[in-house]
């Protein structure tokens, strides 16, 4: 599994809690995030370098594009590269969104590069539901939630002027089309207000991981019971391009306090 930064720990963290018996490797691309604003190839060429590290060094039997951004852009070049099923976050969270809606007026929120993509016009289109999409480029929030500010003054006035055309337009539904807003969805819910549903993605591409891993003969079984008394052996790595420490500390404080210390991760031929 691998994201710009930390924003993909809200996947890995629903995948962990749902499949206990499976072991995760993560990276977090910390010295060359935000990928919302960086070109598509720069973003590609990045997916490829970490993926296939994670297969030619790690081993993994599926990769998870934590990253919207990421999974706008190079989803489908990495499906076609790699030699293990690739998931990304963008399919799940649309049918997610599309579920919910009452009066067919959904919204979604992600990086200049994941709007830019037309990624979720595709998704939402795909579904077949009966809704129109509005979308809204956030640049700025991603930073924030990196230096792991998910509160106060700031980030409450970007945020409201970002989300006003969507207010505007009456949307009952909107989704954090970018793994890092969830962190932020305290604020984001006051200024959107109580009427409207926010929908992450982390849930929904955590049971899409399970059952592609299920259809595909490569789950670990094992219940949470069995786990809890030692049955199942899994452990997680967390892999960081940026500075291992300030990984693990601001990690904890977003992933939880059993985020184990982050390592450091380079491209394949270089030492890790």
């Amino acid at each position: 599994m691998f994201d710009s930064g930390f924003g993909g720990l809200t996947v890995a963290r629903a995948a962990i809690d749902l499949m206990p018996a499976e072991s995760f490797v993560y990276v977090g691309d910390a010295a060359r995030y935000p990928y919302g604003n960086k070109p598509p190839a720069d973003v590609v060429r990045f997916a490829h370098e970490i993926a296939t590290s994670l297969v030619e060094q790690h081993g993994v039997k599926m990769i998870v594009v934590a990253c919207n951004t990421a999974a706008s852009v190079a989803l489908d070049d990495l499906r076609r590269a790699l030699p293990v099923p690739v998931l990304g976050v963008v399919e799940p969270g649309a049918r997610a969104l599309v579920r919910v809606t009452h009066n067919g007026r959904v919204g979604v929120i992600g990086t200049v590069g994941t709007i830019a993509s037309g990624a979720y016009d595709r998704a939402v289109a795909a579904t077949g539901g009966e809704v129109r999409l509005y979308s809204a480029a956030c640049p700025g929030l991603v930073e924030f939630v990196e230096r792991g500010q998910t509160s106060g003054p700031e980030v409450r006035v970007l945020v409201e002027r970002l989300l006003a055309p969507l207010r505007d337009a009456g949307v009952d539904s909107l989704l954090l089309g970018c793994t890092h807003y969830p962190y932020l969805a305290g604020v984001i819910g006051e200024v959107m207000g109580p009427e409207v549903v926010l929908v992450s993605s982390a849930s929904e591409t955590a049971f899409a991981v399970r059952d592609a891993l299920e259809a595909a003969g490569l789950a670990a079984f094992g219940t949470r019971a069995a786990h809890e008394a030692g049955a199942t052996r899994a452990a997680h790595r967390f892999l960081t391009s940026g500075e291992p420490d300030d990984f693990t500390e601001i990690g904890r404080r977003l992933f939880g306090p059993d985020l184990p210390a982050a390592g450091h991760w380079s491209r394949v031929g270089q030492r890790s």
